[in-house]
C-alpha cells in the first residue's frame, strides 16, 4: 500500500502545498540529478518531496498536489522529516506555516473556540508556547462569553496574549521538529525507514 493510499483512507491527503525549496539539479549528494521540490501541505503541514513537471516553480508558490491533474508536480516522492529539509527550506518554513495559518483564519480561530482538555492536567491551548494557566483561564472565559471571530478578536479580548498567529506558528514548528509528545496541529513527524 502506497503513501497516498494510506493517507487517502484516513482523509489526510494534502490537496495543496507551498514550495519551501526548489532544487533544479536535485540534491548535491544524490546519485541521480533530477529536479526536486520540497513542499509543506496546507491541510496537516505535511513535509513532502516531489518531482516537478516544469522549471517554472517559485519558492512560496502554492501548488495543487491532489489526486486530479497536477499542472506543476509530476510525482510526490515521499514524506520528509524536518531534518531532511534543505537549509533553504528550513529558513522558508516559518513563513510558509504563518501564511497557511493566516489563509485559513476561520479554522485556527475555531481551534481557540473548540480546544478541549488533553487530560486532567493539561488543556490543548496550553500546548501553545507562552500559554499558561492564567492565559488559559482568560481564553476560556472570553470564549464562553462569546466565540472568537478572528485573530484580532482573540488579541483584543485576551489581555497580554501574544499574536495568535505567532503562537500557532511556533507550535506547528515544534511539532514538525518532533519536539512534542502531542500533535494537535500538524501531522506527526515522519520517521524515515532504513532502505
Amino acid at each position: 500500500m502506497g503513501m497516498e493510499e494510506t493517507e487517502q483512507r484516513t482523509g489526510d491527503l494534502e490537496e495543496y502545498a507551498y514550495v519551501l525549496d526548489y532544487l533544479p539539479t536535485g540534491k548535491s549528494f544524490s546519485v541521480r540529478s533530477e529536479p526536486i521540490v520540497q513542499l509543506i501541505g496546507e491541510n496537516k503541514f505535511t513535509l513532502l518531496e516531489a518531482v516537478p513537471k516544469t522549471a517554472e516553480i517559485k519558492v512560496e508558490e502554492r501548488l495543487y498536489i491532489g489526486k486530479g491533474v497536477r499542472d506543476k508536480i509530476s510525482l510526490i516522492k515521499s514524506r520528509l522529516a524536518y531534518e531532511n529539509l534543505t537549509e533553504g527550506a528550513k529558513a522558508q518554513l516559518p513563513l510558509a506555516v504563518s501564511a497557511i495559518i493566516k489563509s485559513q483564519e476561520k479554522k485556527y480561530v475555531d481551534f481557540f473556540n473548540n480546544a478541549s482538555p488533553l487530560n486532567i492536567r493539561m488543556h490543548m491551548l496550553e500546548m501553545l508556547p507562552g500559554i499558561g494557566k492564567k492565559h488559559l483561564q482568560a481564553i476560556l472565559e472570553a470564549r464562553e462569553d462569546k466565540p472568537f471571530e478572528s485573530f484580532a478578536d482573540i488579541s483584543k479580548r485576551v489581555a497580554l496574549l501574544q499574536d495568535p498567529v505567532k503562537l500557532l506558528t511556533e507550535r506547528v514548528l515544534m511539532e514538525l521538529k518532533g519536539e512534542s509528545r502531542f500533535y494537535v496541529l500538524a501531522r506527526p513527524a515522519h520517521q524515515q525507514l532504513p532502505r
